[in-house]
């Protein structure tokens, strides 16, 4: 077994694949990892709503480059775009509680409000919907996670890591830590912006190599190792 611990914000395209690489690689060879989360929240970060006029174009050249994620432009009306992931962020670590999922729990969890997000134009910041995606999780006790919720379980966990990825090194949103002091931040990706994003700027992924999960699990087969990342 492989703990993966990864720092990322739902509303992080770039994380969004990055998890989506190491989950199929792990599948495809049988190898059984568990990812524990920890949020790099960018708008706390930020001091600002992750702009969705970046946002997009990311998902339009990640969707591009990996159509099996079945990733669109918010279809949904205008008013439901996500204004916050904080409350997406704080039932994943809810989730982690045994009594509600454990680390697959919150894993499922955290693949499905991304799913929700990119794919279906889903509103995951608020908690009606974060419940009903949580439904579809047979990993997940989602009546469990309501009452957790409902004592403002996670919201303690997100600003703890939030303080914590500050004071410890964390790149950005994605960066991932496993065994045997192994860490990438945003791993497999060539990325270049054409201008400012805020002034028009449009991303180009001039590289992405997938590999980087192939290697990544070999060397935790050979290690037989678990990460804690800092």
């Amino acid at each position: 077994m492989t703990v993966l611990t990864v720092w990322s914000d739902i509303g992080c395209p770039w994380a969004g694949l990055a998890l989506h690489t190491v989950r199929a690689a792990a599948r495809s060879r049988g190898h059984e990892l568990l990812i524990d989360h920890r949020a790099f929240p960018l708008e706390l970060f930020n001091a600002e709503p992750t702009p969705r006029h970046i946002v997009e174009p990311e998902i339009v050249v990640i969707g591009a480059a990996r159509p099996e994620l079945g990733w669109r432009v918010w279809a949904g009306r205008d008013a439901a775009y996500p204004a916050t992931t904080l409350p997406a962020l704080e039932a994943v670590q809810a989730a982690k509680d045994p009594a509600i999922g454990g680390l697959r729990g919150s894993d499922a969890l955290d693949a499905a409000l991304r799913h929700a997000f990119y794919a279906e134009s889903r509103c995951i910041s608020i908690v009606p919907v974060i419940l009903d995606v949580a439904a579809g999780c047979p990993e997940v006790d989602a009546d469990a996670l309501a009452g957790a919720l409902a004592r403002g379980a996670g919201r303690a966990e997100v600003f703890a890591q939030w303080y914590a990825a500050r004071d410890t090194g964390v790149q950005g949103s994605p960066h991932l830590f496993g065994p045997h002091g192994w860490a990438e931040h945003n791993p497999g990706v060539r990325l270049a912006w054409t201008g400012d994003p805020n002034d028009g700027g449009l991303p180009c992924l001039e590289s992405f190599d997938p590999g980087w999960a192939e290697a990544f699990l070999d060397a935790a087969e050979a290690g037989e190792g678990a990460g804690t990342g800092p």
